[in-house]
Parts: structure tokens; C-alpha cells; sequence
């Protein structure tokens, strides 16, 4: 009887050792489940492609990021106001309207430099800038479409009251333009590509305001504290599938130009109006001594202050978070 009740008393602690890591792992799962999702949003954009590309080729863990897609940048603006995503893909004039307004956005990631990229375009007919004067032009209702305009006016000796703006989302743009409805627009890939097969001219380009276009991957403050492995993630993710770009051009450009509704061969000829800097050139633009960003972006904040397209001036170095970069290993 004695061997018995020993063997009971055994069995018995066992039990209670196995219900209790049963429920530690139960605990442990829970606190797994609770952790938030990183929720980045982006609009139709061939900038914002490789975190698709990055997300279908499985670089990036599905339980740390998800990817939010918008028809347009004033609502990924706008989803970001009302905390319905954490992250976002954004132009440097969006981001100095949210830091003002302060709702604290933090880059972490220089996205791309538009070389060619954006653009304002015209009926065929048009030869420049000025044949634009008088004539409805489509805008976006966000900073950066206001941005392109005024630099595009300015530059060839014009106002903003010599045009009338249209405010119309980006991808109802080309539509409008084929109806007959505007003259012009402000557009970028791959809605531009759609203008030019309606017949449109190409007026104005980034080409000539080199680095005042700027792309940005930007999230909440608080998420550098609460989500620092999902942050770090992301950029992972990113950098693996711009080396994908890099290494199979051609399968890559073919899956992302699917998205886009573009050939591969178009979504490559878009690409080139872009510069994707590297980790080595984001660190040198977001961190050290003297981020590249800062200068950059001051000569941008003044254009965008003499412009009344932004109602104050801000630290540009306060919204740069080059920590989870600089973390990551090489």
C-alpha cells in the first residue's frame, strides 16, 4: 500500500507540474496574441511596391506587419490621424503637416528621391507650363500635390491664382481628364502612365527640383517603444526585397507591375524617374552628426512656409528616428 500511495503522490506533482506549464504556455501565447500588429498604410504608388513584393516573397512576418493599401495619400493622411494604422508611406511636405499638427511622426526609413517621378501634365495640345494658365487643373488634396504645383508655377514665372485647382483623388484623375472634365493634373505612376495614353503631355517634372521629393516610411512615436522588433521587421523585410529588385529584376518588376496593372517593362521604365537609397545612404540621411535629411528638408520647410503651405516652421531633427537602422545588423 505504502509503494502505492507513493506512486500516487508522484503521479499526483506531476500532474501539477504539467497543468502548469500548460497554462504558462497558454499565458505565453495569450501575451503573443495581444502583441499589435504593425499596420502600415500606403497608397497606389510603384515607391511603395517593394513592401508587396517583400510581403509575397514571405519577408515579412505576416503576425508583426500588416499592409494597408489606400486609393490615395490624403486618406493614408487620414487613417493615420484617426489611429487606424501605426505606419505609413509618405512624402517629407505630408509628414511636416502631421509633425505641426502634432500628431508625431517618426521616420525611420527613406523610401525613395523622385527623379522624374512626379510630374504635371497637360492636354495634348500643351507645350508648357503656361498653357496651363487659365485652364483646371486636377490636385490631390494632400500637401504634395499642392507642393509639385506651386514649385511647377513658380518655376516658370506663374501664380497659383493664373491656374484653377480641381481637388480630386489621384486615381479619379485620369477619368476626369479623358471626360474632358480638367485640362491638367499633378499625378505620378502609375496614373501618369494612364494620362499619357489618353494623350496627355508631360509639362513639368521632379527632375527639376532635384531632392525636394522626398518618400518616407514613417510610424507613431510610441510604436518605436511598444513595437520595436515589428519596426525592425518592416526594414528588414524592405531591404531583402530591394535586393530581390536588384538580383531578378524581371521577376520582380513582373510581380509588383502586376499590382500596379502595369507590364514589368513599364513598372521598370516608372522606376527610373526614382532613386531607392541603400541602408549605408538611409543612415547617412537619418542619423550622425549631421543627417543629410535636415538640410534637405529645411530648404523644403522654407519653400513650403514662403508658399503658406505649411502654418509653422518645426525641428526636422525631432522627427527622424534612425535607431531601429542603426540597430540592425549589417
Amino acid at each position: 500500500m505504502r509503494i502505492w500511495r507513493q506512486l500516487a503522490r508522484r503521479l499526483g506533482a506531476l500532474a501539477c507540474v504539467t497543468m502548469a506549464l500548460v497554462f504558462a504556455l497558454d499565458l505565453t501565447g495569450c501575451n503573443r496574441a495581444s502583441e499589435p500588429t504593425l499596420r502600415i498604410g500606403t497608397n497606389v504608388w510603384v515607391g511603395s511596391e517593394p513592401l508587396y513584393l517583400a510581403r509575397e516573397l514571405g519577408y515579412l512576418e505576416p503576425k508583426a506587419v500588416q499592409l494597408v493599401e489606400y486609393p490615395s495619400a490624403s486618406e493614408v493622411l487620414r487613417a493615420f490621424r484617426n489611429e487606424a494604422i501605426d505606419g505609413m508611406v509618405i512624402s517629407l511636405d505630408e509628414l511636416f503637416g502631421l509633425a505641426v499638427d502634432g500628431m508625431q511622426p517618426r521616420v525611420v526609413l527613406v523610401v525613395d528621391v523622385s527623379n522624374g517621378a512626379d510630374v504635371v501634365v497637360g492636354s495634348a495640345n500643351m507645350k508648357t507650363m503656361k498653357d496651363l494658365e487659365g485652364k483646371r487643373v486636377a490636385v490631390e488634396s494632400g500637401a504634395l500635390g499642392a507642393f509639385v504645383l506651386s514649385r511647377a508655377l513658380a518655376l516658370n514665372g506663374m501664380a497659383a491664382n493664373d491656374v484653377k485647382v480641381v481637388h480630386m483623388e489621384s486615381n479619379e484623375q485620369p477619368g476626369a481628364f479623358e471626360k474632358g472634365q480638367v485640362d491638367g493634373a499633378v499625378t505620378f505612376d502609375p496614373y501618369r502612365l494612364q494620362f499619357l495614353q489618353a494623350g496627355a503631355r508631360t509639362l513639368f517634372d521632379s527632375t527639376l527640383i532635384p531632392g525636394e521629393i522626398v518618400d518616407l516610411m514613417a510610424v507613431r512615436a510610441s510604436v518605436l517603444q511598444k513595437q520595436p522588433a515589428a519596426v525592425q521587421s518592416v526594414l528588414a523585410g524592405w531591404f531583402k526585397s530591394i535586393d530581390y529588385l536588384e538580383r531578378e529584376p524581371a521577376d520582380a518588376a513582373r510581380r509588383m507591375g502586376i499590382r500596379q496593372q502595369t507590364s514589368g517593362e513599364q513598372y521598370l521604365a516608372a522606376l527610373k524617374g526614382l532613386h531607392i537609397p541603400s541602408r549605408a545612404e538611409n543612415l547617412r540621411m537619418l542619423g550622425g552628426d549631421n543627417p543629410e535629411l535636415v538640410s534637405t528638408g529645411r530648404r523644403l520647410m522654407n519653400l513650403m512656409l514662403e508658399a503658406k503651405l505649411l502654418p509653422a516652421a518645426l525641428k526636422i531633427e525631432e522627427v527622424l528616428a534612425p535607431a531601429p537602422l542603426e540597430s540592425m545588423p549589417p
